[in-house]
């Protein structure tokens, strides 16, 4: 390797550490509330869990104008520049690979004997009816409607939780997807940046996840587990922003894990299992084939290779 390239590589570590860092202070600064309060029990959760999503865009944004000097929009991949008709086909791919990624999970977990289906008598799914029900005073009976159709309407409830969670995820997607992979990209090609970034987006989860937010059950290994999660599904998301043009689809990728994960390990559930999530789900150990092959799968068909002029970064030769 000649001394230029290797100068410029180096130099090229200097962004996304600086980014890293404002990250990982401001996600703490936000959450440090809860630690001083009551955990995810305080009623300022929400504010803060929201607030710490935003927190990888301002890190992104300030690294990108002030630092590496590049026009904020089309380096971070907010201004899509792949044509209408390919950002609309990613955005739905987008949601229908992150829906059977999520149900391949649960079906992983399945067969590994950490997660139980009741498709027959929708006995999870009947119980959370049943619970918020109760709540107001009513019964299945008195909705007038067959189970299953009510079952059946939470897909409708899915989709639309996908995309009102696609403005919150952007907070994410536009620091992990639309500045540190990229440039992890050029600097150590393919398969490290996958690794890299799927490391750094699951630890940067730490002030929620030592909460036991996600992995109530051991909040310690459930941090290494959100890395795996992070990892496997971070490839996804990178494919769709260095494939579909900007970082929209990878926006609502996120959105609809967020809204599909939770929601599908109920729906399909047996009430008389009890899921952990630190074994059964996409989220745990029972899904992690999933993720594995879907890493692969990614890798070996080039996935990650940026569209024509994306951005204003070079293009790596790996």
């Amino acid at each position: 390797m000649s001394e230029p390239v290797q100068q410029s590589r180096s130099s090229g570590w200097r962004p996304v550490i600086i980014y890293c860092l404002i990250a990982y202070g401001l996600a703490w600064l936000v959450c440090m509330p809860l630690w001083l309060g009551d955990g995810l029990a305080s009623p300022l959760f929400t504010v803060c869990s929201v607030l710490m999503m935003l927190t990888p865009t301002i890190a992104a944004v300030i690294v990108t104008k002030f630092v590496e000097h590049r026009p904020v929009l089309v380096s971070l991949g907010i201004k899509p520049h792949a044509s209408a008709g390919r950002t609309i086909g990613f955005l739905l791919l987008g949601m229908v690979v992150i829906f059977l990624v999520v149900l391949l999970g649960l079906a992983s977990s399945a067969l590994l004997g950490t997660y139980q289906f009741d498709l027959a008598n929708l006995s999870g799914f009947r119980v959370l009816l049943d619970s918020q029900l109760d709540a107001g005073g009513t019964s299945v009976e008195s909705l007038g409607m067959p189970l299953r159709l009510i079952w059946a309407l939470q897909f409708v409830n899915v989709i639309v939780g996908s995309v009102l969670n696609t403005i919150p995820a952007a907070g994410e997607e536009i620091g992990w997807r639309g500045f540190l992979f990229p440039r992890l990209l050029v600097l150590v090609g393919p398969l490290p940046s996958v690794l890299i970034s799927g490391v750094i987006w699951g630890l940067w989860h730490a002030p929620l996840i030592l909460l036991g937010y996600n992995y109530p059950s051991n909040p310690g290994l459930g941090l290494a587990a959100m890395c795996v999660l992070t990892t496997g599904v971070g490839a996804i998301l990178a494919w769709l922003r260095q494939r579909g043009g900007s970082v929209w689809p990878a926006a609502l990728g996120h959105g609809t894990l967020n809204a599909a994960a939770g929601s599908f390990m109920i729906i399909f559930a047996d009430a008389d299992f009890t899921v952990d999530t630190l074994s059964g789900t996409i989220m745990g150990w029972g899904g992690w084939p999933v993720l594995a092959l879907t890493v692969i799968v990614l890798l070996a068909c080039k996935a990650f290779r940026p569209l024509p002029q994306q951005g204003v970064l070079p293009v790596s030769g790996r």
